[in-house]
């Protein structure tokens, strides 16, 4: 009598994550709105004052602001300081961008502690390509640009224009953008 023979068979294990993946990226589309939420503090604008020189006194002194510049509740942030946060959201979900131009109008103060949202929309994109460059293609976005003070966005309106950026790729983090 002949022992019964056993199948040897490998033993396979798959493996099963119950992690999903993350999602893929989304693509910047036309409408699309990137934002960033601000607060700038004392030290925001001395340090800015310190770096571009801009020392005019409705920035740095609460007595000047109110009585030379009319400023009712005292110091303002520059300007300029606030409209770098326009650059700042193009940057952070598309590394590698290069801000091409930026058009602003000053239309109301930000006041030192004010919170502040800046928020780019997507208006144009346009793809150019690109002689001897390994990705081939990059992309030309106007955006519509507006801050808004006291962190309400369809409230007090501070800043408002439109930046020309060359972004390397319109793929970007899905929770920074909106419609």
């Amino acid at each position: 009598m002949r022992p019964a023979l056993r199948a040897i068979l490998p033993l396979v294990r798959t493996a099963t994550t119950s992690a999903a993946s993350p999602p893929p990226p989304a693509v910047l589309r036309v409408c699309d709105v990137l934002r960033e939420r601000r607060r700038f503090t004392e030290a925001d604008v001395a340090t800015y004052a310190a770096v571009s020189g801009d020392r005019n006194p409705v920035h740095i002194d609460d007595a000047v602001a109110r009585e030379l510049g009319g400023f009712q509740r005292g110091r303002v942030v520059h300007g300029m300081l606030v409209a770098s946060l326009f650059p700042s959201v193009i940057a952070a979900r598309f590394p590698g961008a290069v801000y091409a131009s930026q058009t602003l109008k000053f239309v109301a103060p930000v006041y030192v502690g004010d919170k502040v949202v800046a928020r780019v929309e997507a208006l144009h994109i346009r793809m150019t390509a690109v002689a001897n460059s390994s990705t081939g293609s990059r992309y030309v976005v106007k955006f519509a640009t507006k801050c808004f003070a006291d962190e309400e966005e369809e409230g007090s309106l501070a800043i408002f224009g439109e930046a020309m950026a060359v972004l390397p790729t319109l793929e970007f983090s899905s929770e920074s953008a909106s419609n």
